[in-house]
């Protein structure tokens, strides 16, 4: 057998979760070439096809299926013995894998500037996506710290809650209800909602919480991200229901409202979280520190 590099496995996998060379190369930031030599240097190495062509995309051989469930298992092995090295070595340098719904891209950003004020040269690779997505990188031990609005509860792992996360229903402010008070819930029954894909995390909540108040939820338009739903409520497509934490500019300048439904917002929180077993390096043991003790004062001092 030749010899095969970690970084001919990392595109593999890439490549298996995109199911697509150019995709899988726009998100590694090379060329399909490389991408290709890269698969095409790792199936000489073991000397069978991983992967097969079907139309533009790819989809991978029975062989390849088994090396992708292998090989998902070892690079968890590898993170560890990483982290188990980098005690070792303490903070003056390391590496944290940090993905985080897409949510949270709202205030991560800047508590990530805070962070590497006060530990400088430690490298955190960040990957933002939507809830389902996130969850599998945490269960594949992909990453080594996740942050999101809710704990998985069918998974093995430690979520620690470390700020607020404040969710309510937005309009325009020329809407009906924005300019009424204490509504009852049922108030919502026939009023459109502009909403967020399937697998986010705010659609969840906004699924539980019309169930729970036995209201029939009206979709008028679903979108893929926070951004566009916010000018969808403004131009007054429909209301819509997201965290706080996403537009308090736009509730500061006027140009979203807050309709006042007796029982919102309802009260969630942020948490850092990882598997049971996973063993932090010293520089994620830090940031999981610096949210837990720093990170809600923070992003209550900017709202």
């Amino acid at each position: 057998m030749r010899p095969y590099t970690l970084k001919q496995i990392q595109t593999f996998l890439e490549v298996a979760r995109q199911g697509s060379v150019s995709k899988a190369a726009e998100r590694l930031f090379v060329t399909q070439p490389a991408v290709s030599m890269q698969i095409r240097q790792l199936e000489d190495a073991f000397g069978l096809p991983l992967v097969e062509p079907v139309g533009r995309n790819i989809r991978l051989t029975h062989a390849g299926e088994a090396f992708r469930t292998h090989a998902i298992a070892a690079m968890g092995q590898f993170k560890d013995l990483e982290a188990l090295m980098a005690d070792h070595v303490g903070l003056k340098r390391g590496r944290i894998d940090l993905a985080v719904v897409s949510t949270a891209k709202y205030f991560i950003p800047m508590l990530l500037v805070r962070f590497g004020k006060q530990f400088q040269g430690i490298d955190i690779q960040l990957k933002i996506d939507n809830r389902e997505n996130i969850l599998g990188l945490l269960a594949r031990n992909e990453a080594d710290l996740v942050v999101m609005g809710r704990a998985p509860a069918d998974m093995d792992c430690v979520a620690t809650p470390f700020a607020t996360n404040p969710q309510a229903v937005l309009a325009t402010p020329d809407h009906a209800l924005a300019r009424r008070k204490k509504l009852p819930f049922s108030a919502l029954a026939d009023h459109g909602f502009v909403v967020r894909e399937e697998g986010s995390g705010t659609r969840a909540a906004m699924e539980r919480l019309f169930a729970d108040n036995k209201t029939p939820l009206k979709v008028v338009m679903e979108m893929p991200s926070n951004e566009t739903i916010k000018q969808a409520v403004m131009a007054g497509m429909g209301l819509s229901f997201l965290s706080l934490r996403t537009v308090r500019h736009e509730l500061a300048s006027g140009h979203i409202a807050l309709v006042d439904i007796v029982g919102l917002p309802v009260m969630g929180h942020w948490y850092v979280t990882h598997l049971s077993q996973k063993k932090l390096s010293p520089a994620a043991r830090a940031f999981k520190e610096f949210l837990i003790e720093q990170g809600g004062a923070l992003m209550d001092s900017w709202s």
